[in-house]
């Protein structure tokens, strides 16, 4: 998204590239201490019913984005859309919702908004009346240059109807001088910078496309012949779908009435697919770039296990995303695993007013202690990340409160250091509890007896490589590292030292 106006003191952040609006942490406590994918895609070509089983695809991919969903599909005349606010369940309950989105080509789209609630003007897939037709984008990841590019946009006259960086691909496609739809396509991704994963529909073609580094996800299904792009497998699953491969980095597949056509039109780069998709993005049910999410966290888990064993009676994950790594590290410790945190799944936004003892109390709102399972125990507690580190406080005091006689913290990732500009919601730099302190300031922070992160190359090597190849990683790992793979060229130094050095190395 295009960022708001900001005062000139105040530093740009990640949230200002991917919404207009002001955070709502006041109906639910954790929503600011988790990193959030910011959406899924899912697109379908040749089915009589593209609409509802793009619905279908959305359900499974709610996961990667719950404030907004929206189809758009095309019957042969008519573009149909139906976008709303609100999770998938609620935005395409109505039979007659999906009656009314004729056709059998369709694509989709969930959101998660970065900051607050999002508005209607931003839910996608965006859709424009173009010189050669109806054309209608659905994007996951971020553009860094997408600031730079609409100033240069509106002076040539482009008007613009929402605050998402997809809408600057969508006017680079109407002022191309190529001819057909899928060199104006072409011709725009060469001026943009970033991490993106694509569904395009045109009223002939359904095309998906990564960028050349391959950061974000999309696969290619079949359902009986019927060519399907998806962010994950796991909503290929769920129509009975299956499976082809995943889209290379830098490709473009289009696909029409003649069949699938692929093409690599961008200048190759050194793919460097986020490896927090392992970590906590992607549903453990998907393969992801060929290995299980699942099985990859379990490995991280033993590789944790390894690096930084304790003497424990119990290994207790935080749910739900700590629990396959807290099953890696119990198995290669020889702890017991056991369920001490139980998470009420049935929670969303509350109407509680906001005043400090309940936001206090807010925590036990989706998780309580198995109190008979903790009393008396020294307890290691696995979560798949760090971020400001306030709901690992109040786990912690949990813990304590319920009788632990030791609480130790093992985190499935190392410390998140830096933000992130491709495309996943971070904090500002100086709000990660890791940009402020070491380890031991973290430890005191969140009241641990121990704390320990896996280290990089036991994070690598969980994902089958040796270690990190410090001149070529072999992922994007930049809320890890600092090292950004993509020009930040939106971005001044503000919240992450080392951007502009970065960008002048890379000018």
């Amino acid at each position: 998204m295009i960022p708001s106006p900001r005062k000139p003191d105040v530093p740009p952040s990640p949230s200002d590239l991917t919404s207009d609006l002001t955070t709502d942490l006041t109906t639910d406590p954790f929503a600011d201490d988790k990193l959030h994918e910011e959406c899924g895609i899912f697109g379908i070509f040749g089915h009589p019913d593209g609409a509802a089983h793009t619905a279908l695809g959305l359900h499974a991919l709610q996961h990667r984005g719950q404030e907004a969903a929206g189809i758009v599909a095309f019957d042969g005349r008519h573009f149909n859309a139906h976008r709303a606010l609100g999770q998938v369940g609620s935005a395409f309950s109505d039979p007659k919702v999906i009656e009314a989105l004729a056709g059998e080509a369709a694509i989709g789209h969930v959101r998660y908004a970065t900051t607050g609630e999002t508005i209607l003007r931003n839910v996608q897939p965006i859709f424009a009346e173009l010189a050669f037709g109806g054309l209608a984008i659905a994007h996951n990841g971020n553009l860094t240059n997408a600031r730079a590019l609409k100033r240069e946009l509106v002076h040539r006259g482009c008007i613009f109807q929402s605050t998402m960086d997809t809408e600057v691909i969508i006017h680079l496609i109407a002022t191309s001088r190529f001819p057909n739809v899928v060199d104006r396509l072409i011709d725009a991704l060469n001026q943009v910078e970033g991490a993106y994963s694509l569904v395009v529909l045109s009223e002939d073609r359904l095309i998906g496309v990564r960028d050349p580094y391959g950061v974000r996800p999309l696969v290619l299904g079949s359902l009986k012949g019927v060519p399907i792009l998806a962010s994950e497998t796991c909503a290929l699953d769920i129509i009975g779908a299956d499976f082809v491969r995943d889209i290379e980095p830098g490709e473009i597949v289009i696909i029409g009435k003649e069949g699938i056509v692929s093409r690599k039109p961008f200048p190759p780069a050194r793919k460097r697919f986020c490896i927090f998709e392992y970590v906590y993005f992607s549903r453990p049910d998907s393969v992801v770039e060929g290995s299980s999410v699942y099985a990859a966290r379990k490995r991280i888990g033993e590789e944790l296990a390894r690096e930084s064993h304790v003497a424990a009676d119990v290994v207790i994950p935080v749910p739900d995303s700590g629990v396959p790594g807290a099953i890696g590290y119990a198995a290669q410790s020889g702890i017991p695993f056991e369920l001490g945190i139980i998470r009420n799944h049935y929670v969303g936004r509350t109407f509680i007013q906001p005043t400090d003892q309940i936001r206090h109390l807010g925590v036990k709102l989706k998780h309580n202690a198995n109190r008979p399972l903790i009393a008396g125990k020294r307890v290691v507690l696995v979560d798949d990340s760090i971020v400001r580190g306030t709901t690992s406080v109040k786990i912690v005091e949990m813990m304590r409160e319920a009788g632990a006689r030791e609480v130790h913290m093992r985190i499935a990732s190392p410390p998140t250091t830096h933000s992130c500009f491709y495309g996943v919601d971070t904090p500002e730099r100086s709000k990660l509890l890791a940009a402020r302190h070491d380890i031991e300031g973290m430890r005191r922070f969140i009241g641990v007896d121990s704390l320990a992160f896996v280290s990089m190359n036991g994070l690598y090597r969980a994902m089958g490589v040796p270690g990190r190849d410090a001149e070529n990683p072999q992922f994007c790992d930049a809320c890890f590292s600092g090292d950004y793979p993509i020009r930040l060229v939106d971005y001044d130094d503000g919240n992450n030292t080392g951007q502009l050095s970065l960008l002048a190395e890379r000018a």
